[in-house]
């Protein structure tokens, strides 16, 4: 199975706009989930739901009026899991290059209409840049599984 990345792009808005001036946190979240989603549902074949989203990284502000591109691709599947990268981009329109805004990890399970796992075919890394990425997403579930130990006394 290919894993093309998927690609969303347009314009923020004045309605995405935080107390700063720029684009809302909230509004880079909700865009990371729906092309975490569209990446998850396309892979499985299935509905999918988001299990983690984790280690959001704000490297610049999104200024209102700029073309943003968020990106998604799987790095690692599970049995029914699936790890997507998403990055985010921006560029003023005059500006031929985007420049990486955020960065994180959205983990999805493919479900059916009982909220049943499913199963999701398998990614079998290909290059060497696939590989490290499912390193880098096997290294991240580790470190997840710690924080959660760290957290349960709070839960």
């Amino acid at each position: 199975m290919e894993n093309k990345p998927i690609t969303f792009q347009f314009i923020s808005e004045p309605s995405n706009v935080n107390y700063g001036g720029n684009v809302h946190g909230g509004s880079v979240m909700k865009w990371i989930d729906q092309a975490g989603y569209a990446c998850a549902t396309t892979w499985s074949g299935n509905y999918s739901v988001t299990v983690y989203v984790g280690g959001i990284r704000f490297y610049e502000p999104i200024k209102i009026g700029e073309i943003v591109k968020v990106e998604a691709q799987v790095i690692y599947t599970g049995s029914s899991s699936m790890h997507i990268s998403i990055n985010v981009f921006s560029r003023n329109l005059k500006q031929p290059n985007f420049d990486k805004k955020t960065h994180c990890i959205i983990v999805f399970v493919a479900v059916d209409e009982n909220g049943k796992k499913l199963p999701v075919p398998k990614w079998i890394p290909e290059t060497e840049e696939d590989k490290q990425k499912e390193q880098y997403a096997k290294r991240l579930m580790e470190l997840r599984t710690q924080i959660e130990d760290e957290m349960k006394p709070f839960l």
